[in-house]
Parts: structure tokens; C-alpha cells; sequence
């Protein structure tokens, strides 16, 4: 029959990342800002030290040579030079960002909608990395909103988890260029208030509480004196 041979697989939930959601484009543009913004500073930085110090040898000598000699054969061409030097690296970080935050996935939500037990993250152009953090091991959750981060409207989280936290002062893991970040923070907080205790973390163990022992009388230090006497005796008739 035609039909043989045909399996249907039923529909599998996507136990591995959840519903998925990326970083705002306005994170994009901010990294092209950033870029931008880096090469005009260098720029300003280098060609205003140069000035300043021909300037200085000039006030030094009593001279104005220096400086006009510096305008009038080197500017240009020193200018030339530069700007072709920060496009062999802009232009790449222009064109790469854009595919690099389209290769990073963040997710804590299921996709039947309910609350998944960690945080995932997938980032990687060529080296691949996909992160799982599960809840009961956080130990700290911030937000950040820098000044570029307030100018594009955007923020970031920062996970931090036991045994991570310690060995260095950045987070582990961090879920950058979000516009929703601090209604993301809260949801995270909200989940790990959900555990009986929250500031548990998945290295420590957690003994269970014994009950008090009520003391009646001398009946407990007699109980302890007696037990010791046994264990004396045992050990005397094992030596002999």
C-alpha cells in the first residue's frame, strides 16, 4: 500500500530552548555608535596630542613653524591615512554585528507558555555556545542600563551563579539589548521567590532541622555517660 512505511511523529515541545526572543534592533544600533564614536575619539585624542606638543616646541623655541608646517603638508595626508586605517576595522564590526545578534537567543518560557526551571542563551557565530542556568543555582540577578544603553532605550541582565561568583568579578551570563529588561528582571525575581528557599544555591547543602532535645532533670547527661561506658567496654573487649 502507498501508505506503508509512513510514520507520523507527533508534535515535540521544544524542551531545549522554550519560546525565544532576541535583542532590539536598537542594540545593533548601538553598537554601530559605539564604533563610530571610538574612532572619532581616538581620532581627536591623537591628531590633538600632536597639535598640542608642536604647539608647546613652538611656544618653547618663540617659533609658529611647526604648526603651520603641520597644516599645511601633513594634515591631509596624516588624515587620509587614519580614516583608511579605522575602516579596515569599523567596516567588518559594522557589517558582523548585525549577523552576530541575529545568532543570540534568550529564553524562560516554555513553549506551552509555562515557566521554564532556568534561563537559556545561545550565542555564537562560529563557536556555538548554548547556556542553561538553572533557577536554584542564581545567586544574584541585576539589571544595568549604561549611558549608551539609555540613549537606545535598552538594558541589560546579569546572572550571576554559585561558584561563578567567586572566581570572577563579571556575571556569567548576561541578556543584553532588551527593552523589556526590567520586566524581565522582575519576572526572574518572582520565580526564584517561588522556592521554599530562595537563597539556597545548588552547591550548598542544606541539612535537614532536627527537633530540640528537652532536657528533664539529669536523664540526658546520664543517657550520654552510659552510652560512652558502652562504647568504652566494646572497645576494651576488642583489644583484648
Amino acid at each position: 500500500m502507498a501508505g506503508e512505511g509512513k510514520v507520523i511523529k507527533p508534535p515535540v515541545e521544544n524542551v531545549a530552548s522554550g519560546k525565544v526572543f532576541r535583542p532590539s534592533k536598537a542594540f545593533r544600533n548601538k553598537m554601530w555608535f559605539i564604533g563610530v564614536f571610538t574612532a572619532v575619539v581616538l581620532w581627536i585624542i591623537i591628531f590633538g596630542s600632536f597639535a598640542l606638543t608642536l604647539w608647546l616646541v613652538d611656544w618653547i623655541t618663540g617659533s609658529s613653524t611647526s604648526v603651520s608646517s603641520f597644516f599645511q603638508y601633513w594634515w591631509l595626508t596624516l588624515n587620509i591615512w587614519y580614516w583608511v586605517i579605522t575602516a579596515i576595522w569599523l567596516i567588518p564590526g559594522v557589517i558582523i554585528v548585525p549577523y552576530y545578534l541575529r545568532s543570540i537567543e534568550y529564553s524562560v518560557i516554555a513553549q506551552s507558555g509555562e515557566t521554564m526551571p532556568e534561563i537559556f542563551v545561545k550565542k555564537g557565530i562560529i563557536n556555538i555556545t548554548r547556556k542553561h542556568v538553572p533557577f536554584r543555582t542564581i545567586t544574584n540577578i541585576s539589571s544595568r542600563a549604561g549611558l549608551f544603553d539609555r540613549l537606545f532605550g535598552i538594558g541589560s541582565i546579569e546572572v550571576e551563579t554559585a561558584g561563578y561568583s567567586g572566581a570572577t568579578t563579571s556575571a556569567e551570563e548576561k541578556l543584553e539589548g532588551i527593552t523589556f529588561y526590567e520586566e524581565l528582571r522582575d519576572f526572574i525575581l518572582r520565580e526564584l521567590r517561588k522556592f521554599k528557599d530562595p537563597y539556597v544555591t545548588g552547591t550548598e547543602v542544606v541539612l535537614p532541622e532536627e527537633d530540640q532535645i528537652v532536657r528533664i532533670d539529669d536523664n540526658l547527661e546520664d543517657e550520654i555517660l552510659s552510652v560512652l561506658r558502652e562504647i568504652r567496654d566494646l572497645l576494651r573487649r576488642q583489644k583484648e
